[in-house]
């Protein structure tokens, strides 16, 4: 399934073929003056995997359309270095097998210049050697895998969120200096996200730093048994790798047994506005003090620059979609993108693009540095924390960057906006 707003490129296989035969000897190794996949004169052309149905889309469609509306805001300002850009998004409904189906398509049918931001840990690892063997930019993908960060077997692969052992090692360091004493105790999806945040809360609180470890699978809603099991086990201090959908289970759940621990939360699935979605009325009594760590300003910050930018944008090019984190979080990916792409030149090519990016010198518009480099294919290096009060989700002012197996105070500036939110 394609969004009805995407475009296909107009680079044909036949435009493509006769360009081989006039410059035979560098199609193989297309030089910076070889036609360009994806990229015309007055297009670049790029393309997506996203969960638009099945049990994920409820999360994480707004992702897409909101990069979209980013896209359309850009092209209307006169694009990036005079070149509009097409985003070409297919559903997987969150699908290893119907990803490997359409990203296919993106690359050997519509001949995308890269791809950007496909969504899902498992959906995405099933696409890494197609896409590197068929030398496809593979850029900020959605998920906090540290499968993205391997230069040297993945060298065209770029993450873009906060890796998931920083944020628990983020997340980590918060508990010990505000909650010294606790018992802190996890309740995680049953797979990498789950493990890895995990990790990085031991590397920071000790091996022996939480109390009692719970894990659920996302095809079982029934969580009672695993709530039962951190109320038992005294748990003060709860921390959440869960999905968005999850965490407001585990709160309701848990407020449905009186059981009301701190709740501290991945930023995976820590949206308020997502949250409030899904626990109605209750929500800001079960949510106020819920602390989740972001590298991105959250939705809520309205006198933040970025936001204020993002929320005109959903306003006018994405028919005023509810304003989520989710929101956010695909206007971000999508100034990402355009700003590598403004560093690639003015007649971009795959290469120039990756050189833009392992360059050092993208910054994105989060409130932490990115850190991608020719070693670092991670994104966001660390994450400030967050605290929901009086309804509103907003950065108390601690960042954290890691630094080895330890994550150090992070006392920089948010990257300034460039004007009208355009970079060049």
């Amino acid at each position: 399934m394609t969004q009805p707003h995407a475009r296909a490129t107009t680079v044909s296989a036949i435009a493509l073929a006769a360009a081989c035969a006039l410059v035979l000897s560098s199609c193989s190794t297309p030089s910076p003056e070889a036609p360009q996949p994806g990229v015309t004169e007055d297009t670049i052309t790029i393309g997506t995997h996203q969960p638009l149905t099945g049990a994920a889309a409820a999360s994480y469609a707004p992702i897409s359309a909101a990069t979209s509306a980013y896209f359309d805001y850009v092209n209307d300002q006169g694009g990036i270095n005079g070149r509009t850009i097409e985003y070409i998004v297919k559903d997987d409904g969150y699908n290893p097998a119907t990803t490997q189906t359409v990203v296919r398509e993106l690359v050997l049918e519509n001949e995308v210049f890269a791809i950007l931001g496909g969504l899902g840990t498992p959906t995405h690892s099933a696409v890494l050697d197609f896409l590197t063997d068929n030398e496809v930019p593979d850029l900020f993908v959605s998920s906090g895998s540290a499968a993205w960060n391997q230069p040297e077997k993945y060298p065209l692969t770029f993450g873009f969120q906060t890796d998931y052992v920083t944020e628990g090692m983020v997340l980590g360091q918060y508990i010990a200096d505000e909650f010294p004493g606790k018992k802190v105790c996890l309740f995680g999806q049953d797979d990498e996200f789950g493990t890895d945040v995990q990790a990085g809360l031991e590397l920071v609180l000790g091996e022996d730093g939480l109390t009692e470890v719970q894990t659920y699978s996302v095809s079982n809603q029934d969580v009672v048994a695993q709530i039962v099991a951190l109320q038992s086990a005294g748990c003060e201090v709860n921390v959440l790798a869960t999905i968005t959908g999850f965490t407001a289970i585990a709160i309701g759940t848990a407020a449905q047994l009186k059981y009301f621990p701190q709740w501290v939360s991945s930023s995976s699935g820590a949206d308020y506005p997502s949250l409030a979605g899904y626990l109605g009325e209750a929500a800001p009594l079960l949510l106020e003090g819920f602390v989740s760590d972001n590298y991105l300003p959250s939705a809520s910050e309205e006198d933040n620059e970025w936001i204020a930018l993002f929320r005109q944008i959903n306003d006018e090019y994405n028919d005023g979609a509810p304003f989520t984190g989710n929101t956010v979080y695909g206007m971000a990916m999508g100034y990402l993108f355009a700003e590598a792409l403004a560093q690639a030149g003015e007649d971009p090519t795959r290469e120039s693009l990756l050189e833009a990016i392992r360059s050092g010198k993208v910054e994105g518009s989060g409130l932490v540095p990115v850190g991608l480099s020719d070693e670092n294919h991670n994104g966001y290096i660390g994450a400030g924390i967050t605290v929901v009060s009086n309804g509103v989700q907003a950065a108390i002012g601690k960042s954290w960057v890691r630094d080895g197996d330890k994550v150090v105070v992070f006392d920089g500036d948010p990257v300034k906006m460039p004007a009208k939110g355009i970079p060049g």
